[in-house]
């Protein structure tokens, strides 16, 4: 059995992860904090859950304890493709450096630029950034990226579906040539070898669990639903509602606007419930995470930027409400339960649409998922949208409108009973304003304009001098007296 003692780690750090209650690391940790100790490049293939955040932030600290940070130039830089993550790695700091007196500063967004450039003018000891945030800090001039000794690309394949490959390349080139690079991905895909191939030096591999493949501490089920967004909250809420053993669970969603109409639907109906998803401002995703964290929410609506950002050990349930597009999203996403050996629950719910999707990820982790009911055969769950397009214009329906409350409305109209038939009335029909307006309005192109008040009253003059006819136009005969005096 192997000891964290037996590792090379400083005395230093030993103490602070004792007094975090951790004796035995893990498999992660194990092989590759002895090479990050050696200054060895690194490449580490692990799923999520499996502890490789310590696994670089402990020799990083061991290292740092030698030197000190220079104002504007951080000695070492980690490089996060969400916010919570940053936020993570650097409670991992906080927590195993106790005893260190190093200066740690997250460039995020959503935190103003004057109080991130006061931390960095003090000089960091680790520099922990997303990608935009930090190059809007160089392209100022307030940083300089010479300095760095360690180089940190944690999730790698989340930076690749993010589209931030082409800005760690850009940050690659700001960092000297010699410096250490530690590279983590839970995925390997050919896009992902080809960066590590080009920013490692005869990296060390550790791998300690197949690419994509998931825990086996996670139970994972598959229930089939209709299609029908009304019809699939409902059947989540019955799926919510038989787990006897839920403590606390997240409910993933591809689309954050089916982020925020679950969540509607399920505070309506009761449930204790908070959503988070990249279009709330940092303060409102704090709180909202500290708030599971502090079991004040049981359930959480999220997108996938939570996927690899939360880091809650204790987590019984995870819930797919939309079977993940990329397969590798399903790895991460079931990953945020079952982690440090804990049990733990993933379902995922699936329309016939969505089996395409479903068949990439069991080919992805090759192994194939047990089904908890299957997909509705008949009635509406497998109707055809051409088909329901073509019976709704037989029967001159429209097309229903999208809103937050038609699951309720649906209900309510069929627990009412039908209202006996009226005779139709005949109506009018109904015809466009223009064609109305026309039909209402008289023809008057050969109607007589009527006469302007100035003209009637010459032509009364006239008649009554015994003249005929209207009032000649221009002056014609009837040239003025002063006029004719000049003649």
């Amino acid at each position: 059995m192997t000891l964290f003692s037996d590792l090379g780690l400083s005395e230093k750090v030993l103490k602070a992860v004792e007094a975090a209650g951790y004796t035995e690391p893990t498999p992660i940790q194990e092989q590759a904090i002895p090479h990050a100790l050696a200054g060895k490049d690194v490449l580490g293939i692990a799923q999520t859950g499996t502890g490789k955040t310590a696994g670089f932030v402990l020799p990083m600290i061991t290292r740092l304890e030698r030197g000190r940070a220079r104002a504007r130039m951080p000695r070492t830089l980690i490089l996060e493709p969400t916010r919570e993550l940053a936020a993570q790695v650097e409670e991992n700091f906080n927590k195993y450096g106790v005893n260190h007196k190093l200066t740690v500063a997250l460039l995020i967004g959503g935190v103003s630029f004057e109080e991130q450039d006061r931390k960095l003018q003090r000089g960091v000891d680790v520099l922990i950034a997303t990608p935009g945030r930090l190059l809007d800090h160089s392209e100022r001039g307030k940083l300089l990226l010479t300095g760095v000794e360690v180089l940190v690309i944690d999730e790698a394949d989340r930076m690749l579906d993010m589209g931030f490959i082409p800005d760690i390349e850009r940050i690659v080139k700001l960092i000297p040539f010699t410096r250490q690079t530690l590279f983590f991905s839970a995925t390997m895909p050919p896009e992902i070898t080809r960066l590590a191939d080009q920013f490692l030096h005869s990296p060390v591999r550790v791998e300690v669990s197949r690419a994509a493949s998931t825990a086996t501490t996670v139970t994972q089920r598959l229930v089939g639903v209709s299609k029908k967004d009304f019809e699939k909250r409902a059947a989540l809420r019955d799926l919510i509602r038989s787990q006897e053993n839920l403590k606390n669970g997240i409910i993933f969603c591809n689309r954050k606007r089916d982020v925020a109409e679950l969540f509607r639907s399920l505070d309506r109906h009761g449930f204790s419930v908070g959503a988070l998803h990249g279009d709330m401002d940092q303060r409102s995703r704090t709180n909202m995470l500290a708030g599971f964290k502090d079991n004040q929410i049981q359930l959480l609506v999220a997108s996938d930027v939570a996927a690899r950002g939360l880091d809650i050990p204790d987590v019984s349930h995870v819930f797919n409400f939309d079977v993940p597009i990329h397969a590798e999203d399903y790895v991460h996403r079931i990953g945020r339960t079952g982690r440090a050996g804990r049990e733990g629950a993933a379902f995922t719910l699936v329309s016939k649409p969505e089996m395409k999707h479903l068949e990439a990820i069991e080919k992805l982790i090759t192994n194939e998922i047990e089904w908890l009911s299957p997909i509705p055969e008949n009635g509406a769950a497998d109707e055809d949208d051409s088909d329901t397009r073509r019976r709704r214009r037989d029967k001159g329906e429209k097309r229903p409108r999208r809103g937050r409350d038609r699951d309720e409305k649906r209900e309510a109209k069929a627990d009412t009973p039908a209202a006996p038939e009226a005779e139709a009335e005949e109506a009018p029909i109904e015809t466009a304003p223009q064609e109305r307006k026309r039909r209402e309005k008289p023809e008057q192109k050969n109607e007589a304009k009527p006469e302007p008040r100035r003209e009637r009253k010459d032509n009364k003059d006239r008649k009554r001098r015994g003249e005929d006819g209207p009032v000649p136009v221009g002056f014609g005969e009837d040239i003025p007296a002063f006029m004719q005096n000049g003649q």
